[in-house]
């Protein structure tokens, strides 16, 4: 389908779409950057889902959802007055071996417009108060860097980036957004007949790792210059005044990915494929594919199915991130020497493990740090996956754990027992117990206030790989209401939404560690 003119809409004033305001900035790079073109909407679109909050981040607040102006932007359809599209050419390391063409096969840059958030998304802006936002359609259809794929993107997959985007953001670790999921009526085949599909993923930027590594290894090194010029102005403004600005941005890099890995650990998020291209260079969970949250956990979980050797395992990404780093850095050295990159780089263990610490601590509903902490959280980690305890509910309870004087009875009692019979190993639980116990007495905790410091960190709701099929299969019969219900409590996760309770059941077996395809 070729773009269509202004829809014929009653609605189209009020939708306000034409009022977003561009400034395609990225565009202004050389044309071998990227590769200009229109997308290839699709057939007969129907809105699955629209996120009101990602409507208010662009100034929307006031969009008719059901308007067609919205429904045809959001299926490649039509373009507002300034909209233009490109897709960006990166490669970069998959499973660590390096592919030089890789590319946007399937997406296209629409347009980078000026939002309503004047100081970004308020979890991990490095850019100026003048924050752009990337609008990119996934699914647009075939580019120059499309492969052997067809450029589309299914409704299984896109459901699945949709909602992860979302619950990410509400349980504020640092993301990519998504506006809406559309779906058509074109058939798409994958490793069988799917619907066709599209997402419009909202974004401060899509530079990743692997844009430095394309002209790194093709040796453009005056264009290698020009992509950190252009990445350093517009989303790293502070490091220009740096002594050295490549080596100040580096270092800002490490350290929001150190975090990054540290809140991915702390929630029990498996990414499922880390590939440099694949990386935010602004520190943000990017690209959502194959991943899970932990169930029953397994610091060793895979749920990537080609993922033979389990380089991204669970228990793998923080490493894989100093991997990505190093990587990263290698692309850097054409205008620094390796040593004070080196140097950065070694700082980085050192910011993952306090912000994991910080981050657990608060989860147990600590407020004090104390020397001991890594060993009552790595104690916990290991008894949690002795006995297989689902992750995420175990810590929702541990909020009604009974910090009574007696440290050596405080299993006994009906909180503590509810806890402690999560686990197998129930001699395990208690020998943890009592440090815990003893470490809420030492800070002088009160339970009923810390309750409700645990609550506002530890999620009610995540979005569990079998609620995300489920969701799919109905959706598939267009049948929506599953994909909005768990819009809604995936946006505010530490809430309990009692008329959505069953969403926050624990998996059936078959629901449990599921493995799952890159195929999207």
């Amino acid at each position: 389908m070729s773009i269509i003119n202004k829809p014929d809409s009653s609605n189209y004033k009020l939708a306000g779409i034409d009022s977003l305001k561009c400034d395609n900035h990225y565009a202004t790079l050389p044309a071998h950057f990227y590769n200009k073109q229109m997308p290839d909407g699709i057939s007969d679109p129907k809105m699955v889902s629209l996120n009101p909050q990602v409507l208010a981040l662009l100034g929307l607040d006031n969009v008719v959802a059901d308007s067609d102006a919205l429904l045809q932007l959001c299926s490649g359809n039509y373009l507002p007055s300034g909209f233009d599209p490109l897709a960006m050419k990166y490669t970069g390391h998959q499973f660590g071996h390096y592919n030089p063409d890789l590319g946007d096969g399937r997406g296209l840059l629409l347009a980078q417009v000026k939002g309503n958030d004047a100081s970004g998304d308020g979890s991990n802006s490095n850019s100026s108060k003048n924050t752009t936002w990337d609008l990119h359609l996934k699914g647009a259809g075939k580019t120059p860097y499309s492969r052997q794929g067809d450029g589309r993107a299914v409704l299984r997959s896109s459901i699945r980036e949709y909602l992860c985007s979302a619950a990410m953001q509400g349980l504020g670790i640092p993301t990519t957004q998504a506006l809406s999921v559309v779906v058509g009526s074109d058939a798409v085949m994958r490793e069988q007949v799917e619907q066709a599909a599209m997402v419009v993923r909202v974004a401060e930027s899509h530079v990743r790792f692997g844009h430095f590594e394309h002209f790194y290894y093709t040796q453009q090194l005056d264009d290698l210059k020009l992509m950190l010029d252009y990445t350093l102005t517009k989303h790293f403004p502070d490091v220009l005044t740096a002594e050295v600005p490549y080596l100040a941005f580096y270092k800002q890099v490490m350290t929001t990915t150190a975090e990054l890995m540290a809140h991915w650990q702390a929630v029990g998020f498996v990414h499922g494929v880390m590939n440099t291209d694949n990386m935010s260079i602004l520190g943000q969970t990017f690209d959502y594919g194959p991943f899970a949250f932990q169930d029953n956990f397994d610091p060793a979980y895979v749920c990537n199915h080609t993922d033979y050797s389990g380089r991204y395992a669970f228990n793998q990404q923080p490493q894989v991130g100093y991997w990505n780093l190093m990587a990263l850095g290698r692309a850097l050295t054409p205008f620094m020497d390796v040593e004070p990159l080196n140097t950065v780089l070694q700082t980085y263990d050192d910011i993952f493990l306090a912000k994991f610490r910080e981050l657990m601590r608060g989860k147990l509903g600590l407020q004090q740090v104390q020397d001991t902490d890594g060993e009552l959280i790595k104690n916990l980690l290991e008894i949690l996956a002795g006995s297989a305890v689902d992750y995420t509910y175990f810590f929702r309870s541990l909020s009604d754990f009974d910090s009574a004087e007696d440290a050596e009875n405080s299993t006994n009692n009906e909180k503590n027992s509810a806890i402690r019979d999560q686990f197998i190993d129930r001699e395990a639980f208690d020998g943890w117990a009592v440090k815990y116990q003893q470490r809420l007495v030492l800070e002088s905790s009160v339970d009923e206030v810390r309750k409700v410091r645990m609550n506002q960190v530890n999620p009610k709701y995540i979005l569990r790989n079998y609620l995300a099929q489920q969701a799919i299969t109905q959706a598939t019969d267009y049948d929506y209401s599953l994909v909005n219900e768990l819009l809604e409590v995936l946006t505010n996760p530490f809430s309990e939404h009692p008329e959505f309770e069953t969403l926050a059941a624990l998996p059936p077996e078959w629901g449990r560690k599921m493995v799952l395809s890159c195929s999207s």
